[in-house]
């Protein structure tokens, strides 16, 4: 069986597991600077760190688990990595490119079991959660590329939007996003990350009482129960009431915006009537919501969705803040190369699966 990586302990867990052992606390600081500040990919390279507590950290656990398999790259700057975990799965990370930073999008389950109708993630059947270490080392990859590339960037913002659903690796999720906001490691703003959700509602009214301060997004994608539960079947679990009632419960506890993510399909939710039943929808909360439209990504296996028009999209926008609603539309990435989430993935496994069985 493989060792454990360092980066799914935080740093109280880290100190805790040293003192059990005889070592001073200052030695996990030690070990989270070389970790994160100098980013070294062995324990070995902690040359400041005294022999017998690197000897020990050997012993039981390694850096990183994850390798590259393939590196996609945009003409926008937008980065789409495959990597393959120490059980042979593989997951996606993305690294884009905005006027405000540097922001990876990360995968928390290796497949999704959701199963949204329009996307490329619910292709495969979630196998397993990630670990914490898993979702951190993403990261950590992306960084590490760029500290290679000798242009002195660093991930400024964070996206917990991949392929699975964070809140039903929710534990994993949390410790995560405890490890990146540290101050002592790579400080990410907790207001620079955001958590995103299909809708599990019992998760979203823990997700406030645990008060973890980043940014919640609730993936809608449409106005009522009867169009949501043909394009989501969550919503047959969990209906648009019930998603409401923990999104105005998380709204009063929290006071904190709310992002209602909404991929636009042609002539499926992207009519005006659309726009008017969801902003009715939003109208109680519409302080503290903002709509953003998603304009869609077309796959391969869901040919019975495509892309609404321009036209549409602009119309749906007008529509929401002609009602008061605060809205936006999503700026695209990498539409040159396997943009949807999950894309390149499933087209990866094919190609596996295939060489599989012809050989």
């Amino acid at each position: 069986m493989s060792k454990p990586s360092l980066y799914g302990l935080t740093l109280d867990a880290l100190s805790q597991w040293l003192m059990e052992r005889g070592h001073r606390k200052f030695r996990a600081g030690q070990v989270w600077d070389y970790l994160y500040r100098k980013r070294v990919v062995s324990i070995d390279e902690m040359a400041e760190v005294h022999a017998d507590c690197t000897a020990l950290l050997n012993e039981h656990f390694t850096v990183g688990t994850l390798t590259e398999h393939t590196r996609q790259e945009s003409a926008d700057g937008t980065i789409k990595f495959l990597f393959r975990l120490v059980d042979g799965n593989l997951i996606e990370t993305v690294l884009m490119r905005h006027k405000f930073g540097l922001s990876v999008c990360v995968t928390t389950q290796v497949g999704c079991n959701i199963g949204c109708s329009f996307c490329a993630s619910g292709l495969l059947a979630k196998s397993r959660d990630l670990s914490a270490a898993e979702v951190v080392e993403q990261i950590m990859k992306v960084q590490l590329h760029l500290d290679q590339s000798g242009g002195d960037e660093r991930v400024t913002h964070i996206v917990v939007m991949g392929i699975g659903e964070p809140f039903d690796n929710y534990e994993n999720m949390a410790d995560f996003i405890t490890i990146v906001k540290d101050h002592k490691g790579l400080a990410i703003g907790p207001r620079h990350i955001t958590v995103s959700t299909s809708g599990l509602a019992g998760k979203i009214k823990e997700f406030a009482d645990n008060d973890l301060s980043v940014n919640l997004a609730v993936s809608l994608h449409a106005p009522n129960n009867e169009l949501r539960t043909r394009i989501m079947k969550i919503n047959k679990a969990i209906p648009i009431e019930k998603l409401m009632e923990a999104i105005d419960y998380y709204l009063e506890k929290t006071n904190r915006r709310i992002t209602i993510e909404y991929i636009l399909l042609k002539d499926v939710n992207d009519r005006v009537e659309h726009a008017l039943e969801l902003a009715e929808l939003m109208r109680d909360r519409s302080r503290l919501v903002n709509v953003n439209l998603i304009p869609y990504n077309p796959v391969d296996e869901h040919s019975q969705y495509q892309r609404s028009e321009q036209a549409s999209i602009t119309a749906f926008y007008d529509t929401m803040k002609k009602q008061g609603i605060s809205c936006s539309v999503r700026l695209e990435h990498g539409t040159d190369i396997d943009a949807a989430c999950g894309q390149l993935r499933s087209k990866q496994i094919k190609r596996e699966d295939s060489a599989g069985n012809t050989g």
